[in-house]
């Protein structure tokens, strides 16, 4: 049985990732907040396996009491299980000085927090029962370079980027079959692209360039990327750690 679990799927990336998933015959696990209730009639349709666990990935208790369920049922039988790292959030933006605390905490906890928590569980569970998992953590060009505003993203993507490299670099060492990348899906029309684009000025000096990114048609669809992601990911030919960028694949 091959399980792709995907973190976000409520919209954006996620669910396009879902969607893709679907079409290859996957058995799917969405974990979001919320149910994606086309998602789920799409599997139906196709008559792909679905589950949906509700999980709020900034709570690492909860984090960890629906991964270990989700272990428990995909390790019974699993041949390959791929685990999508995709949830994120863009708050705070902001100057540094001016940031929300809590907003600060939840983007940590699931830009950082949370995947780590995930592949840490599902490499323990993959060492266990000797399966096979690939896992890829959702990354951005922002844990590249420092962008006014984002202060909070930029340091949790790049530390996701350190984690997997890390990650990568431990399993290849260890002779491990499973496998550890970042994809970085580059500017996508999705929620987050409103919500940096709903910010003001003095909060993020570049807000200009990205309502241009809309209004000239710039931003790729969630389905592009998606597709992208999914066939780097089923290739096979992955290499631990390495970063992906969504603009060498397609």
């Amino acid at each position: 049985m091959n399980y792709a679990i995907i973190t976000g799927t409520s919209k954006g990336l996620g669910a396009a990732a879902a969607q893709q998933f679907i079409s290859e015959g996957m058995q799917i696990i969405s974990v979001a907040r919320t149910e994606n209730n086309d998602l789920k009639q799409s599997a139906a349709d196709a008559g792909s396996g679905y589950s949906h666990y509700s999980c709020d990935l900034a709570a690492a208790e909860q984090v960890l009491s629906v991964f270990s369920q989700i272990a428990e049922t995909v390790f019974k039988d699993a041949e390959m299980v791929y685990v999508i790292n995709n949830a994120g959030v863009i708050e705070p933006i902001e100057v540094t000085g001016d940031l929300d605390v809590p907003l600060i905490q939840t983007n940590v906890h699931v830009n950082l927090t949370a995947p780590i928590l995930i592949s840490n569980l599902f490499l323990q569970r993959a060492k266990e029962t000797d399966s096979k998992v690939v896992i890829a953590n959702v990354t951005s060009g922002a844990a590249e370079r420092p962008i006014h505003g984002w202060s909070v993203y930029c340091s949790t993507k790049a530390a996701v980027n350190m984690f997997t490299m890390t990650a990568g670099l431990e399993l290849e060492q260890n002779g491990s079959k499973s496998r550890v990348i970042a994809f970085s899906p580059g500017i996508m029309d999705t929620d987050m692209q409103a919500t940096i684009r709903s910010s003001s000025e003095e909060a993020f000096a570049e807000l200009q360039t990205f309502r241009k990114f809309k209004e000239s048609g710039s931003l790729r669809s969630p389905e592009v990327v998606a597709g992208a992601l999914v066939k780097l990911i089923l290739a096979d030919t992955l290499e631990n750690g390495k970063i992906y960028k969504v603009n060498d694949l397609l």
